[in-house]
């Protein structure tokens, strides 16, 4: 698993390594210690892919919401 913090991680690479960690979860093998450990890592994998999704969200209804009002402030002219 990654030393890595969750505040270091892009989208990308969160999402990355919690597709590894599905992976190995899914292919077992692993001791129940480990396998604890892996879904305790998928769990902050997850949130942080969260609150990437969770911002790009919050700057595409800004900027929708900002589109808006630009084009019925050009109407009322």
């Amino acid at each position: 698993m990654s030393g890595r913090t969750e505040e270091a991680l892009s989208y990308e690479q969160a999402r990355d390594e919690l597709i590894d960690v599905v992976r190995r979860l899914e292919a077992g093998g692993t001791s129940l210690e480990e396998s604890l450990a892996l879904w305790e890592r998928g769990e902050e994998l997850a949130k942080v892919c969260r609150r990437w999704l969770e911002g790009a969200r919050a700057r595409l209804d800004a900027a929708l919401a900002e589109e808006e009002a630009g084009e019925e402030s050009e109407e009322r002219e």
